[in-house]
């Protein structure tokens, strides 16, 4: 059985995993949102980044790519992936289905934000993630090449996150 993985961020243009296959995919009942503070890969304690997570949200619906993980690596993908994406508890690994384009539904390994923990910070203005990103920097580089990255990499596979544009032009002209 395929095992699949829903990228909506990073994942999109650093899976880091054996992909079989990718096909864009539809989340439902979340939305990407910069609603978690990055203190190791992309900012610190003392300087806090952004990145992005699936924020839990009635009506919400987020377009990403769900990943076929080639196979004979399903174990070591999920090792590394919860290496990666777990490393301060903040997201909660969970099995959900996201809509393939084709019509299928698959079940699909996502990786979503707890909206108790401490780095949690949902809610704050366009405006203020925007002058947040501009200025962090962690352990695996500026908070703006995530950023930057992340946007690219949705307008190629042809999809449009309007905050995501709106933001990556303001910290553009912020750290101009």
């Amino acid at each position: 059985m395929t095992m699949w993985v829903f990228g909506y961020g990073s994942l999109l243009w650093n899976p880091g995993f054996p992909v079989a296959s990718s096909e864009r995919a539809t989340l439902m009942g979340y939305a990407r949102s910069f609603c978690m503070s990055s203190i190791h890969h992309r900012g610190t304690e003392e300087k806090p980044g952004l990145v992005l997570a699936l924020d839990e949200q009635q009506n919400a619906r987020c377009t990403g790519l769900a990943f076929a993980v080639e196979a004979g690596y399903e174990q070591r993908t999920l090792d590394e992936l919860r290496e990666r994406e777990l490393i301060s508890s903040a997201y909660l690994e969970r099995m959900l289905d996201v809509h393939l384009d084709d019509g299928r539904i698959v079940n699909a390994v996502t990786y979503v934000i707890d909206p108790h923990h401490v780095q949690y910070c949902g809610g704050i203005s366009l405006e203020e993630q925007a002058q947040i990103i501009a200025y962090a920097i962690g352990g695996r580089g500026p908070n703006t090449e995530y950023l930057y990255n992340t946007a690219e990499h949705l307008s190629e596979i042809g999809l449009r996150d309007p905050e995501l544009e709106w933001l990556s032009q303001r910290v553009r002209s912020l750290t101009a």
